[in-house]
């Protein structure tokens, strides 16, 4: 028989699985022929972050990298570089998660505002250094303030709709570093 909390475990990787896959579908879509208006959040980075702050066993590290890369050759953006940087940061905030968990909501909002806007500007000067063209730095800024905004409605839905809750306790902290 299968452990309970491995059997979580995976529902809620897969869950995160199907998510990604959905926002991703949704984001492919031609909903809208018109240029123009303000760019949304970026919700797959989103979602990540938020869940991987809550529950780090949640959202693997191969997940991520497979995730973000496909979605690089989706949304026909330089393979690999978003979601490289994607990688280094949520594991910055993997190796922080469990006292980012201690910190007021407000600490955490402050951590991935920092995080997104820090991968967001390599992102420009890797992109502008191979002169890769692409969205300027204006327009790229502008959805990484729009996406830090919007943080705490991701959270508030991870935790409600999702039931992805903080660690608690000692023994959900263990479940982390095992």
């Amino acid at each position: 028989m299968v452990d309970p909390a491995t059997s979580r475990r995976w529902f809620y990787r897969m869950g995160y699985l199907g998510l990604m896959t959905g926002i991703t579908f949704s984001l492919i879509l031609p909903i809208s022929m018109t240029p123009g208006g303000f760019p949304g959040p970026d919700l797959m980075v989103l979602f990540t972050f938020a869940w991987l702050l809550r529950r780090p066993s949640y959202v693997p590290v191969l997940f991520v990298a497979a995730i973000f890369l496909a979605a690089d050759l989706l949304f026909l953006r330089p393979p690999g570089v978003w979601a490289a940087l994607m990688v280094l940061g949520t594991e910055f905030l993997r190796k922080r998660a469990t006292t980012v968990g201690e910190l007021p909501f407000v600490g955490e909002w402050v951590m991935v505002g920092v995080v997104l806007l820090t991968i967001t500007l390599a992102n420009s000067i890797v992109l502008t250094v191979f002169a890769v063209g692409g969205p300027g730095l204006g327009p790229t800024l502008l959805q990484a303030l729009i996406s830090i905004a919007c943080y705490p409605f991701v959270a508030l839905a991870s935790t409600l709709l999702f039931g992805v809750r903080k660690l608690l306790g000692e023994d959900e902290i263990a479940e982390v570093r095992r």
